[in-house]
Parts: structure tokens; C-alpha cells; sequence
């Protein structure tokens, strides 16, 4: 496969700015792999579509304020500052991206807040963009995080072309996120609200949890033509025995287990037996799927509408058939659905 054929047309004005007023209330495009066949559905009707014992697979993780804004020592330089992952709590050191990286050098210290009271000094240049810094605070971690995560803002991804807001912290977030470590938030797992849960486990639908800490990588220009050429971000994943268990006994009772979003989808394919049956693991993934590919664990998936050309408009692709897919996606265009992160799911069955 090529990169050129997953590009659409997508007019600015269909990137949602915002959610949805209320989670379940998003537009839902249902698509049938076998038949072809599409409906057009409000995101809370998906529960028409599944049944007792069916299991849905979430992504658990919880995003954190990981936009800094400060200032560099003696030029007073306004620097961005994107905290990626902790690399060491006893050091406080971080992974970070800072912009612009040509004005930060090993040495240099950053000052960070109103009254300068968090410092940070740049330890090494680990990528061209990415920096090492260490966190000069004294007292204990949890007073260390807060003060950090008390001057960060919300990731809301960059082609949300608007400021943060205070309400972009309780929405660019899932109801159930509970592990902390992404920068990047499951956005199918929005959709769902404690009272569609609710229903859902009224129904006898069964819920499964993993861990999947999205990072930037997702986001990242796929600069290739040739799609086998292209290398993923590692991702950190922890699949537990429970979930296991849970999933397995779904798929061998003959049930639908339901992939909630495309880092779920890529988590589950990177622990696989050969005989397509889930197992526990906890490490790094750098999968990268695209057509043509066979899954062994979901039978149905969920997925927010993604960017042209991006990894995961092309993982979506590999699930629902190449064809069919990008069919959806300019059907979607010219419906007037809402795409990106706060935009309108698809159920995939």
C-alpha cells in the first residue's frame, strides 16, 4: 500500500473544535465489512448493535497537562515545552519536546510559572527536536508533580486550532481513564457516558480494560511513500491477566469483542498466541498495521474519523477493507461529519 491512497479531501470546518454537548450524542456511522452496507446513527444507538456477553476492550489511560510554557535563562526566549514520559522520579527527569529546539542547548537552564519558581536544566539531546530535562525541585514526588502539573495545560492535539480550555480538561479525557501517562487521549473511548455504561451493563455487555500510553508518534507525518517503510513511535502497553481471561473466554463462547479505538486495536495485534487467542504482556509496542493484515482478536472495532493520511486512518483501513473504508470517509465528508478527536465515530462490524 501507498501513502496517496488514504488521502481525502477534508474541509477545515469539519475538524471538531469541540466535543459533542453530550459524549453519547455524537454522530455514529455504522459500516458492515461482509455487505457493504452503511447506516447513519446517533453514537448512543450502538447498543442496538451488540448483545448479552459481548465484550468491549477500553484503553484505561489517563492524560496528563503535558503542554509547558517558559522561559530560557538570561534571554528571557519563550519556550514550549512538551513533557513526553518521567524517566526517573528520584531525578525527576522527563522526555520532552521543546520548540524552538534550535535555541536550547545542553546546559541551558528553563524557568517555568509567573514567578519563575520551577526550573528545569536541559541534560542532553536525545532526537532533533527531543531534549532531556531535569527538574531542580526540592521535597518530596507528589508535591514535585503538582506544582508540575499545575502550570501544564491540556494536549489537545495542534490541528484544534483554538486556546485550551478548562473544560478541555474533563473532555479530552474518557470517563473511565484511571492510568496516568498519555499525551495523546483514546478518543473513541469519549463517546461513551456513565449512563451509556450503564445501559450497556444493564444489557449484559461485558467490559474489559488494557493500558496503552499514546504518544506523539500518531500524530507524526508519515514522510514515505512506501507504507513498509515507515517506523511507529513505541507506545507502552500493559495487558493484564484479567482482561486475558475475559477476552479469550469471549472469543471462545463464539461473542464479539469490540476494540475501542485504534491504540486498543494496535495493543491487542502486538500480543497475540499463534493459535489468535490474547496474552498478558507489559512493554513497548511499534507495530504499525496497514492492509493488507489479518486480525486475530477483535471481530468489531469503534473509531473516531482521523486525518488524511495519518497512521491511524490507515490502521482503520486495514480493519474495515481499503476500499470500503475510504468510501466511508468521503461519504462522511460530504455528510457533514465531524473529524479528529472531539469528531463522530465509526462502528466497524
Amino acid at each position: 500500500m501507498k501513502l496517496s491512497q488514504f488521502k481525502f479531501n477534508l474541509a477545515e470546518k469539519q475538524i471538531a473544535l469541540f466535543p459533542a454537548e453530550n459524549r453519547d450524542e455524537s454522530r455514529l456511522m455504522v459500516i458492515n465489512r461482509k455487505t457493504g452496507k452503511i447506516e447513519h446513527k446517533v453514537f448512543k444507538e450502538i447498543l442496538g448493535y451488540f448483545k448479552e456477553k459481548d465484550l468491549f476492550l477500553f484503553n484505561d489511560t489517563m492524560v496528563f497537562p503535558a503542554r509547558l510554557s517558559g522561559s530560557k535563562e538570561k534571554t528571557g526566549a519563550k519556550i514550549g515545552v512538551f513533557l513526553l514520559r518521567e524517566l526517573n522520579p528520584d531525578t525527576r527527569l522527563w522526555d520532552v519536546l521543546v520548540d524552538p529546539a534550535r535555541k536550547i542547548r545542553i546546559g541551558n537552564k528553563l524557568y517555568f510559572g509567573d514567578d519563575e519558581s520551577l526550573v528545569a536544566e536541559v541534560i542532553d539531546n536525545t532526537t532533533s527536536r527531543g531534549r532531556t530535562l531535569r527538574f531542580l525541585f526540592d521535597g518530596p514526588h507528589d508535591e514535585f508533580k503538582k506544582a508540575l502539573y499545575s502550570l501544564g495545560e491540556t494536549p489537545i492535539p495542534d490541528y484544534i486550532k483554538r486556546d485550551v480550555t478548562a473544560e478541555d480538561a474533563k473532555r479530552y479525557q474518557t470517563v473511565f481513564a484511571r492510568n496516568e501517562g498519555a499525551v495523546i487521549a483514546p478518543a473513541a473511548g469519549f463517546h461513551f457516558s456513565l449512563e451509556l455504561l450503564k445501559r450497556m451493563e444493564i444489557k449484559g455487555c461485558e467490559f474489559a480494560y488494557i493500558t496503552v500510553h499514546s504518544g506523539l508518534g500518531n500524530f507524526r507525518d508519515i514522510d514515505v511513500e512506501d507504507l513498509m517503510k515507515h517506523k511507529m513511535d513505541s507506545e507502552e502497553i500493559i495487558i493484564g491477566e484479567e482482561t486475558v481471561k475475559k477476552v479469550n473466554k469471549t472469543k471462545e463462547a463464539g461473542n464479539q469483542v469490540c476494540a475501542v479505538g485504534v491504540s486498543v486495536m494496535r495493543a491487542i495485534e502486538s500480543s497475540v498466541t499463534t493459535k489468535g487467542l490474547l496474552k498478558d504482556f507489559e512493554g513497548w509496542t511499534n507495530k504499525f498495521i496497514f492492509p493488507p493484515y489479518d486480525f486475530s482478536v477483535a471481530t468489531c472495532h469503534i473509531t473516531n474519523f482521523h486525518m488524511p493520511q495519518s497512521t491511524m486512518i490507515i490502521q482503520t483501513a486495514a480493519f474495515g477493507g481499503h476500499e470500503l473504508i475510504m468510501d466511508c470517509y468521503n461519504i462522511a465528508a460530504k455528510k457533514g461529519y465531524r473529524f479528529g478527536a472531539y469528531g463522530d465515530a465509526m462502528l466497524i462490524i
